[in-house]
Formats: C-alpha cells, structure tokens, sequence
C-alpha cells in the first residue's frame, strides 16, 4: 500500500478526524488487524486564515507547499489537505506539489452527481463561500451552488474561526446555524446543505434538517480509505 501524507492543523479537530476514521476505516474494510501507515504535517489554521484575508495566495501556495515538502521528505506518495479553504490554491498547488493531491472539492462534486444533485447550499468559511473553486468544481457537473446572504456569511465566517476552529460548540451558535439552514432550505429549494468547512460537522452532526447535509470532509475520507485500499 502506497503512504499517505495530511496536512493537517487546518484545523486540529478534522485533522484528529481524518486520522481517526482513515485508520479504523481501513483496519474494518481490510477485516485484519491493521492500520496504514500515515505522515501528518501540522500548519496553523489560523496563517491561512490571515494569508486569505490578504488575498494572498502565492504566500499561501508557498506555506502548503513546504509542509507537503516535508511530507514527501518522509517518503508520502501522495497527499491531501484536510482542510477545505486551502483548496482555494489546489490548482495552482497541484502543479507544483512533488506527490499527486487529492482534493476534496472534486470528490464532494463527483459524490453530488453521483446522487443527482441539482441545487445545493454551501456552507463554508468566508473565502469558501465568497471564492469560486467550490463552485466551479459542482458547476462543471451542472449543479448550481448557492450561499447565504451577506448577513449569515459574516456570522458563519465569524463563529468558524472564533469558536469551531477552536473545538467549541456553542448552544446559541448551533440554533441560529439550524435557523439559517432552514431559511435557506425553504426559500431556495435546495437539494442538500453542504458542509463546506471540516468543522462544520462538529455543530450539525445534532441538527436534524428538512433535508440531508453532504459532509464533504467524509466523502474526502471515504475517498482515502478506498485509495489506500485500492492497491
């Protein structure tokens, strides 16, 4: 089996997630007892966070590109980030990356067609909702994204970096998350709430919605696991 590499820390929690269910996920499917073996390279969510406000995508290209170095240093042959904001650079990181990417956009899309989606909400930090790599990767396959109005952006985009991405999960928070999903849900007549940020599962994995969420970072693993297991 070929060595998987993470870049991780973008954040801690879904980096303990992916950890987590890419371990157990091939110990179950291969009905042995073992775990593959994984390099994860730590970076700070909070860089990349600043480096998107600033628009700069070069210095954020070059910030992922020395920790996917010092994956392939330790001998990875191939890599996925575990966080979805940094795929605003994955094109552009792809093409110089020393080990093949898998992005966890392109998988999210490919499992929306498998399922026929049509219409679907992204949920997501404020440069996944305000970017366009989302969106292209789903309207490639004739699915239209939507996203919130200005308003639920800025909350969203807030209450990501100043209690999710720090492992929180607030009550008031998780209602007001429910209420815009709704909203959105009634007056969009979306097929699927997308949860477009790794952390977004912590707050919506006890919401009960009129429709079902795409948890994109599963889909991601789910990929992973079957990558790992293919050889």
């Amino acid at each position: 089996m070929k060595k998987l590499g993470l870049i991780g820390g973008i954040g801690p929690e879904s980096t303990i997630e992916y950890y987590r269910s890419i371990e157990y996920g091939v110990q179950k499917k291969s009905g042995q007892n073992f775990f593959p073996n994984i390099t994860i390279e730590s970076l700070n969510v909070f860089d990349v966070l600043n480096l998107c406000k600033k628009q700069d995508y070069d210095g954020l290209t070059d910030y992922l590109l020395n920790g996917i170095n010092q994956l392939s240093a330790a001998g990875v042959q191939y890599a996925a980030l575990t966080g979805i904001t940094t795929h605003i650079v994955f094109d552009a990181l792809s093409k110089v990356s020393p080990v093949p990417l898998v992005s966890m956009v392109d998988t999210a899309s490919e499992f929306a067609k498998a399922h026929r989606y049509r219409k679907v909400c992204l949920l997501g930090t404020l440069p996944t909702m305000n970017g366009t790599f989302f969106q292209q990767s789903f309207e490639s396959k004739g699915i239209e994204v939507i996203t919130p109005d200005a308003a639920e952006k800025e909350y969203i985009g807030r209450k990501i970096e100043t209690e999710l991405e720090l492992g929180k999960v607030v009550s008031d928070t998780q209602n007001n998350f429910r209420t815009i999903a709704e909203r959105i849900i009634q007056d969009e007549n979306v097929d699927t709430i997308i949860l477009g940020c790794t952390e977004l599962p912590l707050i919506f994995k006890e919401i009960d919605l009129s429709v079902p969420c795409l948890n994109v970072m599963q889909v991601h693993i789910d990929s992973l696991i079957d990558l790992i297991m293919s050889e």
